[in-house]
């Protein structure tokens, strides 16, 4: 019985044994792949932290500009707001500049009826203002 207990430790043994070499074969392999990447990695992880922070920096002012441009975005919604109202305005005194116009020309044709004249036909409608 004790040759079966010490031939099981020398094979548990030589097995722990095979096992390590396996692994610090896969590692040193490992290593070997990684080192010919290493220094293109390297300097492209350098790039990337020196970038980000130019990064930071634009985006900082990207956010400043968009600012800006929002109040200017603003302050022309106004002017524009107030050109409109101005045209609005416009277009109510056209459309009382003809209702009085109207009111005029009914006025008028009233005016001639009473005094007994002939109608006048014109393609303007009839109106005697000049």
């Amino acid at each position: 019985m004790a040759s079966t207990a010490t031939s099981s430790t020398v094979v548990s043994s030589e097995s722990s044994r095979v096992q390590a070499e396996a692994q610090a074969a896969v590692l040193a392999s490992l290593e070997a792949a990684g080192s010919n990447y290493d220094p293109q990695y390297q300097r492209r992880a350098t790039d990337l932290h020196a970038n980000a922070t130019s990064v930071a920096k634009q985006e900082a002012r990207l956010k400043k500009e968009t600012s800006a441009l929002a109040k200017e975005s603003a302050k022309w919604q106004k002017e524009l707001d107030k050109a409109t109202k101005g045209l609005n305005e416009f277009g109510d005194m056209q459309n009382w500049a003809e209702m009085m116009e109207r009111d005029f020309m009914v006025l008028e044709e009233t005016m001639r009826l009473v005094e007994g004249e002939q109608p006048i036909e014109s393609a303007s409608g009839g109106s005697q203002w000049r």
